[in-house]
């Protein structure tokens, strides 16, 4: 337990940057839990386009604030974009 009145400061500070982060965190993991879901449902690839389009800021604005090391926000984008790419020639075809 923390004595000192800046360290128990610090704890307050840690515990609500935490609390803000994880909303952060959720509210990404919600938008590729909705793209994806829009993938097994919709045909309809600009509605998709922008959704992924969404997402994808989504997942930037946490590489620039710190919360998501950029490898791994370049690789769900990745992912994302391939699923699309995967629905595109079906929704064309």
């Amino acid at each position: 337990m923390a004595h000192s009145l800046s360290a128990k400061k610090r704890i307050r500070q840690n515990a609500k940057r935490r609390m803000i982060n994880r909303a952060r965190k959720n509210e990404v993991r919600t938008a590729i839990k909705k793209f994806e879901k829009l993938t097994t449902q919709s045909a309809d690839p600009a509605g998709l386009e922008t959704q992924l389009r969404l997402t994808q800021k989504r997942i930037d604005q946490l590489v620039a604030m710190g919360n998501l090391h950029k490898n791994t926000a370049a690789r769900k984008k990745s992912q994302l974009t391939r699923k699309l790419n995967a629905i595109k020639p079906k929704a064309g075809a």
